[in-house]
């Protein structure tokens, strides 16, 4: 090839890549002073926002955001230059939220804070009166049956001594207690609608009367929550006590769900200290229904104080409800007393207590009235949470926990939904287990 045309050739590219080299250069000092100007624009905004502080953790949402996008806009800047497209970190930033544990002059509460409770939205617990109707049929279909296997004795033409023994050993079996399995035997003994020849319809409402008598109606036991009462307090004080593994927390949390179900403002103190994972799974029950839970900020922290500051911000934000959970330690019956006897004298200087409530595994039946007892002299009891009640034959806990305790069962849990508590209803429990 001719010289004088190599030459040409050579000069045409190193013009082209002259002009290419300009058109990046120009490009890239565009992009760095849009982002100077961005980020002059921030360090304004933030002067303004902080009101000369010059404290970066009162950025609005809006100023955090421009500052990313300048950081950004400079990472994409030296990647360029670098020649490879900017990577990921990882690390989502959020604006800081609003220390709810600060007092009036912004000095910080260490013993405990509140937690409110954070997300794109809550959800709708479902109404008392739906959850009646959809835990009578669970209860129907589950294997808590001891009424029909009664019924299947009882229905015969001719009862034999042996047909009686077979009576009061399914009462027995069922947890309903020897001396109520007594007394009933010797009732049901002495209706003609069963000694005779009745028909079954005349068997089955004889035994459903007398076992409703045993249960007690709404006519003669008091099933209301205190703070479903009129002129209950407010904010009305539950304290949630039981043994560890008897769902007490979760109970606490589905309470919450149905209070706000029913329109009140409800508050929840984790005042398990015991238990690392108790306060945690309180907050987030708390979440799902925008409800705020107070804690402490250390484990092993003393459960009253939490209790204390609970009531004190019930009190201060007029909360209809404040629910209490407690730890549920067994090691012995002088350190439980002194425990829970703490927790209460110390919530009622600021708040009257409305209720304690004990949660009470159905599973467990006799061998948990012990235990109920302990509590029951620890901290005094106004009413009993059945849980797990749905998985158990063991119907017959709800006569005789109500006989041993001398309070009635109030609420009942039939499974592990969010909303698989309701108010106890006598006469949907005798027909279920009846159906």
């Amino acid at each position: 090839m001719d010289t004088s045309l190599m030459l040409s050739v050579v000069i045409a590219v190193v013009a082209v890549i002259a002009v290419v080299a300009g058109l990046l250069i120009w490009r890239s000092r565009r992009r760095r002073n849009d982002a100077l100007a961005t980020k002059s624009a921030v360090t304004r905004q933030d002067g303004g926002a902080v009101g000369g502080t010059g404290s970066q953790d009162g950025r609005s949402t809006a100023t955090a955001a421009a500052a990313s996008q300048a950081e950004q806009a400079e990472q994409a800047e030296q990647a360029e230059r670098a020649g490879s497209a900017p990577q990921s970190t990882g690390v989502q930033q959020s604006a800081p939220s609003a220390d709810l544990s600060s007092g009036p002059a912004g000095t910080v509460q260490k013993a405990t804070e509140a937690t409110q409770p954070t997300g794109p939205s809550t959800e709708q617990p479902e109404s008392s009166d739906s959850r009646l109707v959809r835990l009578k049929a669970r209860l129907s279909q589950s294997s808590n049956a001891f009424g029909r296997a009664l019924f299947s004795i009882l229905a015969k033409d001719h009862l034999s001594e042996s047909d009686w023994e077979d009576v009061e050993d399914t009462l027995l079996l069922a947890d309903v207690g020897a001396q109520a399995s007594e007394e009933l035997v010797d009732e049901l003994r002495n209706d003609a609608r069963i000694t005779g020849t009745a028909d079954p319809a005349q068997v089955k409402e004889a035994l459903r009367a007398k076992l409703l008598a045993l249960v007690g109606t709404g006519a003669d036991v008091d099933r209301r929550l205190n703070a479903d009462k009129p002129y209950a307090h407010k904010p009305g004080v539950i304290i949630m006590v039981g043994v560890n593994g008897t769902g007490k927390t979760t109970t606490a949390g589905k309470l919450a769900r149905l209070f706000v179900a029913e329109g009140k403002s409800v508050m929840m103190g984790a005042a398990d200290t015991f238990r690392a994972a108790a306060a945690d799974q309180l907050e987030t029950w708390g979440a799902k229904v925008a409800v705020p839970v107070v804690r402490s900020d250390k484990d092993g922290a003393d459960p009253a104080s939490v209790a204390f500051e609970a009531a004190q911000r019930a009190k201060d934000e007029h909360a209809d409800v404040l629910i209490i959970d407690t730890a549920g330690r067994l090691q012995n019956k002088a350190n439980l007393m002194d425990e829970l006897g703490k927790i209460r004298r110390v919530t009622e200087k600021v708040l009257p207590v409305d209720e304690v409530l004990l949660v009470l595994d159905a599973t467990t039946g006799q061998n948990g009235m012990a235990q109920a007892k302990v509590f029951a002299e620890a901290i005094g009891l106004t009413g009993v949470v059945l849980s797990k009640l749905d998985g158990s034959a063991k119907g017959g806990i709800v006569i005789s926990v109500q006989k041993e305790l001398g309070v009635p069962v109030k609420l009942v849990g039939l499974g592990e939904g969010p909303d698989d508590l309701a108010p106890f209803d006598a006469a949907g429990f005798i027909d279920g287990i009846l159906a």
